[in-house]
């Protein structure tokens, strides 16, 4: 399936299963090439497509010309599908990862995977007939698309907005009177700093969910601020379907000061309903619940993948005696709330110190003149590693390297600091909205 968030992306996902096939959502941001690769390691039997991607499809089909093509009618009169109905067990979905960390991977969902995770988020979340989803985060992507079964379980009404754009999604929440939906820190970054939004009417909203990457305590501020509804922070993986932990408060805990809320609720929350969660040092011993010892998030139950498609060494290596390693590190407090510091593979040893790019992001998010930074690390011939950072300045603001590095000093350890700053427009982002590290290392690791 190649379309923007939209009807056809909804029916499609129905379609497909009650016909027996595995769905294969591509990202609508990759270019031909991408899709002809996914497409040699998927070997889809037929591509279907909408309007706004029917140029991409033929690209696409020049370079794999076996593939069929198609544009989906959605006239009701139609032929009907004829049911294929298949044990549990079987693969529902493919989900082709976004490649922040290189060659992207097929991630195989089965029907059980999906629906256990649609029906256990309806009764986290308290969805109901009543609520409004809006489709902003692509559909393609998990983010997202979870809701595409949970909302439909519970009679709820699917909104959409086709790609992400702040006036159209201020006005999916004022026209559409949206009530629920899930979105990705940048999206929610560019919507609470954008004066439009201040003068937007809001009160349809009674929850926004954050997802799909790290977000600091200071943006989560800024949300609970302007919109004034429910937040819940989560965090997921597609091989995972995605939710492993949502940031919902235990009801002991919901008489806090407002302060000691938002810190739990700026954290990566609790473990999702049937996901058995630890988090283990290297020989996969449990760390204290400390709030302060590091180790890597696994975990295992009826969400989890079984693996990778075709890939039977890389499944190997993520699944490991029963259970999913995330490559996550993260540390758990005495309420069982994981918050997560780090990826595995972002985690920048400097001089032989460990730095967790998350921490210092979260200082530079506070910067009242940054829009937005990534934290990275580049190969140094003396430490190692350094610290790098990408940051973009605020509409009109002024801020200079000594200004920055001022601020930073006041809140971080020496060696935790940015030795390079490089100054962005706008910072590369993958198709699912996330910022793009990986390619912020190679661009600047050859300077």
């Amino acid at each position: 399936m190649l379309a923007d968030n939209g009807p056809l992306a909804l029916v499609t996902t129905f379609a497909a299963s009650e016909a027996g096939l595995i769905l294969v959502p591509w990202n609508t941001r990759l270019a031909p090439d991408e899709l002809a690769a996914i497409a040699a390691s998927a070997e889809p039997a037929a591509l279907v497509h909408d309007e706004a991607c029917a140029g991409l499809a033929d690209e696409v089909r020049t370079r794999v010309p076996a593939l069929r093509i198609h544009a989906l009618d959605l006239d009701p009169s139609g032929p009907a599908l004829e049911p294929v109905p298949g044990p549990a067990s079987d693969v529902a979905q493919l989900y082709y990862t976004s490649g922040t960390s290189g060659r992207p991977k097929g991630v195989m969902l089965t029907h059980e995977n999906v629906l256990v995770h649609a029906l256990t988020a309806c009764r986290e979340l308290s969805l109901s007939e009543r609520d409004r989803w809006g489709h902003i985060a692509p559909m393609f992507h998990l983010a997202d698309a979870w809701a595409t079964l949970a909302i439909t379980a519970v009679g709820g009404t699917h909104l959409f907005v086709p790609r992400f754009d702040v006036e159209a999604v201020l006005r999916c929440i004022e026209v559409g009177r949206m009530t629920v939906t899930n979105l990705v820190p940048t999206m929610l970054n560019r919507l609470v700093r954008d004066e439009r939004t201040q003068r937007a009417d809001h009160r349809s909203l009674r929850l926004l969910l954050s997802g799909g990457a790290p977000i600091s305590p200071t943006l989560v501020r800024e949300i609970l601020t302007t919109f004034g509804c429910e937040y819940v922070q989560t965090y997921g993986m597609t091989e995972t379907s995605p939710y492993l932990t949502l940031g919902l408060l235990h009801e002991h805990l919901a008489d806090l000061p407002a302060d000691e809320r938002l810190r739990i609720q700026a954290r990566t929350g609790r473990a999702f309903t049937g996901v058995e969660l630890e988090i283990v040092d290297e020989r996969d011993r449990r760390v204290p619940a400390d709030d302060a010892t590091v180790g890597e998030i696994r975990v295992r139950g009826r969400t989890v993948t079984p693996g990778y498609w075709r890939a039977p060494e890389a499944t190997a290596e993520a699944i490991r005696g029963g259970w999913l390693y995330t490559g996550d590190l993260a540390v758990i407090d005495a309420e069982g709330y994981v918050n997560i510091v780090d990826r595995k593979k972002d985690m920048i040893v400097t001089g032989g110190e460990n730095v967790y790019s998350t921490e210092v992001e979260h200082v530079l998010d506070a910067h009242p003149d940054l829009q937005e930074a990534a934290v990275f690390g580049l190969p140094d011939d003396e430490w190692g590693e350094i610290v790098a950072a990408a940051v973009v300045r605020r509409p009109g603001a002024a801020l200079a390297e000594e200004g920055l590095l001022a601020f930073c000093r006041a809140r971080l350890a020496a060696f935790k600091l940015p030795r390079r700053i490089h100054w962005l427009e706008e910072l590369p982002k993958t198709g699912s909205g996330k910022i793009a590290k990986r390619l912020l290392r190679e661009r600047f690791a050859a300077r």
